[in-house]
């Protein structure tokens, strides 16, 4: 297959978080005890029967489990886990990058315990470029050197984890697997996928501090990993990394807005429904080159809102709504001509709205 042209920002998906029942809890009990009399494979199998038999749904239990079953075996310097995934002899290989690329995808098939649509039912044989999902190009730096340059299993429900050797798609340009039920943490090794410009693991049930290795991706322009289960603090290099997008909404972190937020040259930010507090940053001002877009609804944000933000002369979409912002919009807002939609609504907000932006054409929710 050759690589089609990938839509820019996939659509937002409803994130399922369901608890089971009773029954449920005792038949993962029964699930391990099975895992800890027989080998791997048996665990693989009788996985695979129980997530298939209970509907596809992924209770906080089962992702639990996933998770240790992604460190169970084996765990390099950084605590991933890995398959040793072996090589049939018999097989043969374009070049050793598709063999590295069977490698880690199969791997990959290890990891998986439930795959309703049978995406990766023909993951079999060498000719990965052939997977469902995986599509393959020729080389930037060898033109005549087929290579996997991506991958995507979008809206699959394809429960599991990321194991290690994914690492191995040195020439992956795009890693798509929004709507899925993966559990577990990103991979270490992702950071040696040097050409990932986009990157989507929305609406999963990925878990842990927030996947400092994306900040290892030196082309990466486009982040998704809304829809999860990521908690703590946003680190400051975020911001700093060259960025077209960032989507980190819906998850559980729970920090400040970093001072340098305003260093971010992104043209769209999503940090809707967290547990973000403090201040709104001035340094928003900064970006007034770049962004678009800006949602910080439903937090915990305090204070007034900068007079700076009506530097953001390109912004169409303000987004403020639910939180706990005080004092009066301030004036500057109504000279930013681009403004398309405002909404400010369920704050502590007073005095009136603008003369200007109510002249304009922006609408708005106070």
């Amino acid at each position: 297959m050759t690589l089609p042209v990938m839509p820019p920002f996939p659509s937002f998906s409803k994130h399922n978080n369901e608890m089971t029942k009773k029954s449920h809890q005792f038949l993962l009990l029964l699930l391990v005890f099975v895992i800890f009399l027989f080998s791997s494979s048996s665990c693989s199998a009788a996985a695979v029967d129980f997530f298939s038999s209970n509907g596809g749904r992924l209770s906080d239990a089962e992702a639990r489990f996933i998770f240790q079953r992604q460190l169970l075996y084996y765990r390099d310097e950084f605590g991933d886990r890995g398959e040793n995934v072996s090589v049939d002899p018999s097989l043969s290989f374009e070049n050793p990058r598709l063999r590295k690329a069977y490698i880690a995808l199969q791997a990959w098939k290890q990891a998986i315990f439930s795959d309703p649509l049978n995406l990766t039912g023909n993951w079999v044989g060498s000719d990965v470029c052939n997977y469902t999902g995986v599509f393959c190009s020729l080389s930037l730096d060898k033109p005549k050197v087929h290579v996997v340059a991506g991958i995507d299993l979008n809206h699959g429900d394809i429960a599991g984890y990321l194991p290690e050797e994914l690492g191995l798609l040195t020439d992956l340009a795009l890693f798509h697997v929004n709507s899925n039920r993966f559990c577990g943490i990103v991979p270490h090794k992702f950071a040696g996928l040097k050409l990932l410009f986009e990157l989507d693991l929305s609406n999963n049930r990925f878990a842990g501090k927030f996947p400092s290795v994306v900040l290892k991706l030196p082309a990466l322009k486009f982040l998704d990993i809304r829809f999860n289960e990521f908690e703590g603090k946003i680190p400051r290099a975020l911001f700093d990394k060259d960025l077209d997008a960032i989507f980190i909404n819906h998850n559980r972190f729970a920090s400040g807005l970093p001072d340098n937020i305003g260093n971010s040259p992104v043209s769209v930010i999503v940090l809707a429904n967290n547990g973000f507090h403090g201040c709104v940053p001035a340094g928003l001002g900064n970006m007034s080159d770049t962004l678009n877009e800006i949602i910080l609804m439903n937090n915990g944000l305090k204070s007034c809102l900068p007079k700076e933000i009506g530097l953001l002369k390109n912004l169409t979409v303000l987004d403020v709504s639910y939180n706990e912002l005080e004092g009066p919009i301030p004036d500057e807002i109504g000279g930013m001509k681009e403004l398309e939609q405002l909404n400010v609504a369920h704050n502590r907000l007073s005095g009136s709205i603008p003369e200007k932006l109510l002249a304009g054409p922006a609408g708005s929710e106070a």
